[in-house]
């Protein structure tokens, strides 16, 4: 399989995951009482996964059109996406106080007993991040083998004015 493939698809892959888990269940909160038990989605607690999820997407479509040093700096981008992913997956653990900043039902004035649960969605934020870090991984190593961006569209800058109003007056096209 060609590498240029596999990171399109890794990142692909990554960017979903990582979009997913801006929507599933980050955090339950329970205030006791008989109240509503609170549901939070990764957006709630930290804007983080969505935000590396855009940026990874943005950078896969760049990267498709970069020269090879630019891939590069793009794959090490993604790399530090990736590892970011990571790490707010594995750090973001909102405390019951943290809660009430954002829900003020789950306030200690208004309850007794806030318990914290937490949902699936860092484990998928993980997963995503990976997937990132890898693709970025293998992109930086790899880069130099990957096809150049097609030149079709360029005109050839060597051709004088004239040339051009020549190539015109013979029906031909000048800019292919």
């Amino acid at each position: 399989m060609n590498t240029q493939r596999l990171v399109d698809g890794t990142v692909l892959g990554g960017v979903v995951l990582l979009g997913l888990a801006s929507y599933l269940t980050w955090t339950s909160a329970d205030p006791g009482g008989g109240r509503e038990v609170v549901e939070l989605s990764g957006y709630d607690v930290s804007h983080a996964p969505a935000t590396v999820a855009l940026a990874s997407a943005v950078a896969l479509v760049v990267l498709r059109l970069a020269g090879t040093a630019m891939r590069r700096v793009l794959c090490v981008l993604l790399a530090v996406l990736g590892a970011a992913a990571v790490l707010v997956a594995v750090r973001t653990r909102p405390t019951a106080a943290e809660l009430a900043t954002l829900r003020p039902q789950l306030s200690e004035v208004v309850t007794d007993h806030v318990r914290v649960s937490a949902g699936p969605a860092p484990w998928v934020a993980l997963a995503g991040g990976i997937l990132v870090l890898a693709a970025g991984l293998v992109g930086v190593a790899t880069a130099h083998r990957w096809r150049r961006p097609t030149a079709k569209y360029e005109r050839d800058q060597a051709a004088t004015p004239e040339d051009q109003w020549k190539a015109i007056d013979a029906g031909e096209d000048p800019t292919i």
